[in-house]
């Protein structure tokens, strides 16, 4: 997918495997540039489920975070998930959660 989307990646696309997600910052461009990635999947007769798309969103989540308008924020179960780690209590647990 990442090959099929590369002119419009990090422009009004990004891609994770199979998921595509369409961003703009005006309806006009946005009516565009769906347009433009459904054509492409039209011409390399790749073809969605409709029942799994969803348009015109001012909120989605995706690859576990929450972008709206406004901002990217990490998601709540990411969130949760640091916030019931236990504290590290010796050098090697630090450097282990350190990486």
């Amino acid at each position: 997918m990442n090959k099929i989307f590369r002119p419009f990646l990090d422009r009004f696309v990004v891609v994770f495997i199979d998921d595509i997600l369409v961003y703009s910052r005006s309806l006009e461009d946005h009516h565009e540039h769906l347009r433009l990635v459904l054509e492409v999947l039209r011409e390399r007769q790749l073809y969605d489920k409709l029942s799994k798309c969803e348009f015109w969103l001012s909120k989605v989540k995706f690859f576990r975070h929450v972008i709206s308008v406004e901002r990217i924020v990490v998601g709540p179960a990411k969130v949760e998930a640091v916030v019931q780690w236990e504290r590290p209590r010796i050098a090697t647990e630090i450097r282990s959660f350190l990486g």
